[in-house]
């Protein structure tokens, strides 16, 4: 479900949510179709700024948008799609004076939220479920700590609206890292993960991985629900790898660290790449920028334990250790002193 649309019930985020979080509907039902969206919804504000309309310049009032986030604790400045009122909140309204309380809800309800959600265990009051059912805004409680509730309800509707990308190629987890292995068709790519997968590595998806960026600098890797443990060998056809080797032979996800492209070389090729520092690169993925490391395919290469070095050898890059560097200062150090 997650990253597959660009809108979500409140019917269905509570549907979903309503055990795990003891989600209990109070008022609103009549507002179960509204929509948490995507796209930021944009809230209309007043605001004032000065036009010259003839020699005279006089002030006017223009609307400008305003974003609104998707979950977050009562803001009455910056309101949220969903609005989660906890024991702070509920304390800051019952100890304001009739009317500053009602002027308080008022503007809750005017936002339009998607809906409310009163935490920690709190008494709903009676002006919130008259103004839910007028405004026909769901309203709901739960014994749920307001942060967690906020972070299970982010992380969700994070994954669920996350931007998506499919690629080709086979993605795998190797050395505990995702790697996704490109390269043109016929390569050889489905046979080195078939290798890599009798060699305790784990398959995520074959030919179509999905991705999404799922925080600014996190991109998770997942499987289409149709391609799940399936794997295409050339000669062999498809194959179900869980019931070839098991369910530890498959993983559902695994966040992207590593992109090897296999490419075919021969000898004058292979002799033109760099000694030292090998073919790293980076390539643009959903605006994030990915390792990737081009891995020459001829007679006499084990792909497998080259697939597994580039993984470990990545790790200890992005731990802070660059044998090539190490290699250029020890020489360069030997050097100086004069030693043959």
């Amino acid at each position: 479900m997650p990253g597959l649309t660009n809108e979500l019930s409140i019917e269905d985020l509570y549907t979903i949510h309503h055990e795990k979080l003891e989600l209990e509907w109070v008022a609103g039902q009549q507002g179960a179709k509204h929509a948490i969206i995507r796209d930021e919804q944009l809230l209309p504000i007043k605001t004032t700024s000065k036009k010259k309309t003839s020699k005279k310049s006089h002030a006017t009032e223009e609307e400008t948008p305003r974003s609104l986030s998707l979950v977050g604790h009562l803001n009455l400045i910056h309101p949220h799609q969903i609005q989660i009122i906890g024991n702070m909140e509920i304390k800051y309204l019952e100890g304001l004076r009739d009317i500053s309380m009602q002027d308080a809800v008022a503007q809750i309800f005017s936002s339009q939220p998607a809906c409310v959600i009163i935490a920690d265990g709190c008494d709903v009051p009676t002006l919130l479920k008259r103004k839910s059912n007028e405004h026909c805004i769901p309203l709901f409680s739960t014994p749920t700590n307001g942060s967690r509730l906020s972070d299970v309800l982010r992380y969700f509707l994070s994954n669920l609206f996350a931007d998506m990308l499919t690629l080709h190629g086979v993605y795998m987890e190797v050395m505990a890292i995702g790697v996704l292995i490109t390269g043109p068709s016929g390569i050889g790519k489905s046979e080195l993960a078939l290798e890599l997968i009798s060699r305790g590595h784990r398959l995520i998806a074959d030919d179509a991985p999905l991705f999404s960026r799922i925080t600014p600098d996190i991109i998770d890797g997942t499987c289409p629900e149709t391609l799940q443990d399936f794997l295409e060998v050339r000669g062999l056809g498809i194959i179900n790898v869980r019931e070839l080797f098991g369910d530890s032979a498959i993983k559902k996800n695994k966040y992207l660290k590593l992109i090897v492209q296999l490419q075919p070389m021969d000898n004058k090729n292979l002799l033109a790449l760099d000694r030292l520092e090998g073919s790293y690169n980076t390539r643009n993925i959903l605006d994030m920028e990915i390792p990737e490391i081009t891995l020459p395919v001829a007679p006499g290469r084990n792909l497998a334990i080259l697939m597994e070095c580039a993984a470990r050898n990545h790790i200890l890059r992005v731990s802070g250790y660059n044998a090539s560097e190490i290699f250029a200062k020890r020489q360069t150090s030997h050097i100086a002193s004069g030693k043959k």
